[in-house]
């Protein structure tokens, strides 16, 4: 499934541009904290696999004023490099490929 394009960022890793995008509005399990932040990367030219990003910090946007870190670029492209060593391959089609970082992420109660 291909990243809609607005509100995608640009980035470039190690060489290869890739574009990225954090759900502006939160899930509803998102804004209630119970669930992490989650950001989405895919190959700029030729996208292929997804790959999906679950964090270990609540979603910016939460509604109940839980303070977050916002998403840096320098945060994407250390998930990028990490997927490629996993083996994501992203100009290749296929499901989307998971990294789960949710370490450390407590829900609120």
């Amino acid at each position: 499934m291909a990243l809609v394009c607005k509100g995608s960022r640009r980035i470039v890793v190690d060489g290869t541009a890739y574009r990225w995008r954090l759900r502006g509005r939160p899930t509803y399990f998102q804004g209630l904290a119970w669930s992490p932040c989650t950001f989405a990367v895919e190959h700029a030219d030729t996208p292929g696999t997804t790959l999906v990003v679950t964090t270990d910090q609540p979603h910016p946007s939460n509604w109940i004023g839980r303070e977050a870190e916002p998403v840096l670029p320098s945060a994407v492209a250390a998930a990028v490099r990490l997927a490629l060593r996993e083996g994501w391959t992203p100009a290749a089609p296929g499901s989307a490929f998971h990294l789960d970082e949710p370490f450390g992420f407590t829900p609120s109660h």
